[in-house]
């Protein structure tokens, strides 16, 4: 017994000082931010697009503005807040994002903090304070019809959507590729979830919305399983679905048909 012992105190100290190690190092992996490519620090968007710099507890914090092309009379338009993936930053995202613009729906991309040009360091609590920044700052323009504004997010963006959505109202709900939860993704580390320090989630707050939900989520996605789609669909009060043949980041795999999608579902929802 005494053999035994030693060796069990030995594994118990360093799965703690694993467990400790994760705990700290955590929104390194979260939040890759300096593994993304470095851009101009003076980088501007392109001609049409407003820069707007958002104050927040964490510095200033960019966003981009897009209006929407159609001619809507001089009425005030709908407008989408994005969020983007981990990995990204607001400049990979305009033309991708073009669609909603030509449906006559602005469209407000906001950094995270510490990502690209913006102050701060990503977490939960300070990207929700920057999404509720830009929110406030879309919602009070003239041009925007604030009782039509949709949130988007894409990968952990629908966790910056959907912590959005918990502190201020929105016309519909969209996530493509979401988690449920950080949480969820503790024990493939080995880790018990209250350790995650930004837990995002998604599935109680997608239970508790009372608008439209669209989940679109890959059949093959390899870092966040369909299931996970599964259960925010089927934890929404009000959903629609959609399951495309892809993998993560190659979701959606047809443009042509992912706008067909967005446009039905805006249409339905009387947003456009």
């Amino acid at each position: 017994m005494h053999i035994l012992f030693k060796p069990m105190i030995v594994l118990i100290l360093i799965y703690f000082v694993y467990c400790g190690l994760l705990f700290i190092l955590q929104r390194q992996v979260l939040f890759p931010r300096y593994m993304i490519e470095n851009l101009p620090q003076e980088n501007m968007p392109s001609t049409g697009i407003e820069k707007i710099i958002l104050q927040t507890d964490s510095g200033k914090v960019e966003a981009w503005y897009m209006p929407p092309v159609s001619d809507s009379a001089g009425n005030p338009a709908p407008a989408v807040i994005f969020a983007h993936g981990n990995g990204e930053l607001i400049d990979f995202w305009p033309e991708e994002l073009r669609g909603f613009t030509k449906l006559g729906v602005g469209v407000l991309l906001v950094e995270y903090p510490g990502y690209g040009r913006s102050e701060g360091s990503p977490s939960q609590r300070s990207i929700t304070d920057a999404f509720i920044s830009a929110y406030d700052f879309v919602a009070g323009r003239k041009d925007v019809d604030s009782s039509r504004i949709i949130f988007f997010g894409r990968s952990i963006g629908g966790g910056a959507v959907c912590a959005l959505a918990r502190n201020r109202p929105s016309a519909a709900l969209i996530l493509i590729s979401t988690f449920t939860s950080v949480r969820s993704f503790a024990l493939k580390y080995f880790v018990p979830g209250f350790l995650m320090r930004d837990p995002f989630d998604n599935l109680e707050t997608v239970g508790s919305y009372s608008g439209p939900v669209l989940i679109i989520h890959g059949k093959k996605d390899e870092i966040i399983p369909f299931s996970h789609g599964i259960a925010l669909s089927n934890a929404a009060r009000n959903c629609k679905m959609i399951a495309y043949d892809c993998g993560h980041n190659d979701c959606p795999p047809d443009p042509v048909l992912f706008w067909e999608d967005i446009k039905i579902f805006l249409i339905k929802q009387g947003i456009i």
